[in-house]
């Protein structure tokens, strides 16, 4: 009898679980009717479907964009800003939450990709974060707060010529650098007559060897696929003839002239420098379709705040100035925001390092982080993509080139598929050579299942210097009658974000228009900026006082303002337009 009790008991159990287990798996692992359990941070069931492990050309980059629109068209919007050399449309993204302002009212954070066309992930990281934030919007509220407030205009490519030349044709992982507007680079009266030559029919520009009993070189013990220098006082058994090629126009060099000698980020119009001060300028800034497009589009866009541009490599956060002589345009209280968002960066991006450009790297005539700060007064970063850090977390690797880590890493983990192998070929001019070594989309682009985080982690740093930008919230006004027929009305604007309305540098140069405070709804006999409002210390504007000039709001910092008016105004109103904190109106009824 008590066993017979027992097995009822358990069969009740059975029964009940079984009921019960079901709905509650389903309620676990199903979110708004979508199977599975979500992955903290990524979007669950995207509307719009992309593969981040790979490189697309421009022909999928449209393709996405039409389809962010279509799938977003409250979040998303697109244009075409220009026309490359070659006539190809250059894309810009508005991303933003139409509904809660217009977008350009709203202070903006810009995003350029693919200057140099052979630096792909640039595009697919600038797309990620279109991507990333319309997909987002309304899941996570941080994502739907920054669309309500800010505004990102997103270029995936602004060398689309490059692009699919970069893609679709030979080419080694350093080539082209530039757009496609042709050049005679070695002076013979031809054009682009002597370029790279694809010997073995791969799709990929490699290095040449030949046996050579009194070469530099050795292959290296542990990794026949890697060339090293023999040790010193030992002889060796190769000699480098660089990258695959013929010498076309026997003029003793091969190469010489060769698609792509122009360099597009030496062409943007802060501190610009002829060619033979700056190798890779062009004849004038901006002479290149592509750089002026972007420029057109920047300058009819003042409510840019803050700027990125992708580039690669060696995982760095850039900040100006390009060239020593323009360190005093940086000054403490600039430096203090860059420091802020360049150090969280490196926390935000392992193995990447924040790093001024002319002390760190090398002198950058020209460049586009330059133009944004100094131009536009805009806080900006360049920032360099891929890393070998990344291979295996390795410190010391930080900040490297290729070095011998790159062969490890193919052998462990891309299983071979990194590098040619070398093989034998006949050339017409140096007799039995040897062809082998990186891809081209190899060591200066990430491997694809790199690609997606690394394409996380720098939009988020992107985010967090947007979210950085000036955010301007208006207090209620305080209202204090001083007779029958005049009121004193004060009023403060606190700045939420580190980032001041406008920078030393814009201060200095006049770039940017000063904040302007408008009251209305009552007629104003007097307006005051304070600079001390208990001690009465502040600047009378006599001419239009109900519509103040500030110069600046101060990156956590505040403003405060006093009107006086004529009589006892029930409501009034506070329009706020600051070119880079944005523009809002406020209606509050006046308590006394």
């Amino acid at each position: 009898m008590p066993m017979r009790s027992a097995i009822l008991k358990l069969a009740i159990i059975f029964l009940t679980v079984g009921m019960i287990l079901p709905g509650f798996y389903s309620s676990v692992n199903a979110q708004d009717g979508k199977p599975g359990l979500r992955a903290i941070g990524t979007p669950h069931d995207p509307a719009v479907q992309m593969s981040w492990n790979r490189y697309h050309d421009n022909a999928e980059i449209l393709d996405f964009c039409e389809r962010m629109v279509e799938a977003h068209p409250d979040l998303v919007r697109l244009e075409v800003i220009g026309q490359s050399y070659k006539g190809n449309d250059i894309l810009a993204l508005t991303i933003s939450d139409f509904k809660k302002g217009d977008p350009d009212d709203k202070p903006a954070f810009f995003i350029q990709a693919n200057v140099h066309p052979n630096e792909l992930q640039g595009t697919e990281i600038a797309m990620y974060t279109a991507w990333y934030l319309a997909e987002n919007h309304g899941t996570i509220p941080f994502i739907t707060n920054l669309l309500r407030d800010r505004t990102f205009y997103i270029l995936p490519t602004i060398n689309p010529d490059g692009r699919d030349y970069f893609i679709y044709e030979p080419n080694n992982p350093n080539s082209p650098r530039s757009g496609l507007m042709p050049f005679d680079d070695d002076g013979d009266w031809e054009v682009d007559e002597d370029g790279f030559d694809d010997l073995n029919g791969d799709g990929h520009i490699t290095m040449m060897r030949r046996k050579n009993p009194n070469g530099r070189w050795i292959e290296d013990p542990n990794n026949p696929l890697r060339m090293i220098r023999a040790p010193e006082g030992e002889r060796g058994k190769y000699e480098l003839l660089g990258y695959e090629g013929i010498d076309q126009d026997g003029d003793g060099r091969v190469n010489e002239d060769r698609t792509g000698y122009y360099d597009p980020n030496r062409d943007w119009g802060w501190n610009w420098q002829p060619d033979y001060v700056q190798r890779g300028a062009l004849m004038f800034p901006f002479a290149s379709p592509e750089n002026r497009a972007v420029k057109d589009f920047v300058l009819s866009k003042p409510n840019i705040a803050g700027a990125q541009s992708y580039h690669n490599y060696g995982g760095m956060f850039l900040r100006g100035p390009g060239a020593e002589e323009d360190r005093d345009s940086y000054d403490r209280s600039d430096l203090r925001v860059y420091d802020l968002i360049g150090e969280k960066g490196e926390k935000i991006v392992p193995g990447y390092r924040y790093l001024t450009v002319y002390k760190d790297l090398y002198s950058v005539f020209g460049g586009d982080v330059d133009f944004f700060h100094g131009v536009r007064g805009v806080y900006s970063f360049v920032n360099e993509l891929m890393t070998s850090y990344l291979l295996f977390h390795d410190d010391e690797q930080i900040g490297r080139w290729e070095n011998k880590q790159f062969y490890e890493f193919d052998k462990y983990l891309l299983f071979g598929d990194g590098y040619v192998e070398w093989e034998p070929f006949d050339h017409p001019q140096f007799g039995p050579i040897e062809i082998g070594g990186p891809k081209k989309n190899y060591v200066r682009n990430h491997p694809g299942f790199l690609l997606e985080e690394d394409a996380h982690r720098n939009m988020a740093f992107t985010l967090y210097h947007a979210h950085q930008m000036p955010l301007l919230d208006v207090r209620e006004p305080t209202a204090r009658e001083i007779s029958r027929n005049l009121t004193e009305i004060n009023l403060t604007i606190d700045n939420l974000r580190a980032t001041p309305t406008h920078s030393s540098h814009d201060l200095k140069n006049r770039i940017s228009p000063p904040n302007v405070i408008t009251l209305s709804g009552a007629e104003v006999v007097a307006g005051f900026v304070m600079q001390n409002p208990d001690l009465l210390v502040g600047d009378e504007q006599v001419y239009e006082p109900e519509a103040l000039r500030v110069s600046n709001i101060g990156g956590m910092g505040s403003v405060h303002l006093r009107w006086f008016v004529k009589g006892s105004p029930s409501e009034i109103e506070v329009s706020v337009n600051s070119q880079k904190g944005g523009q809002s109106t406020h209606s509050f009824e006046v308590n006394y």
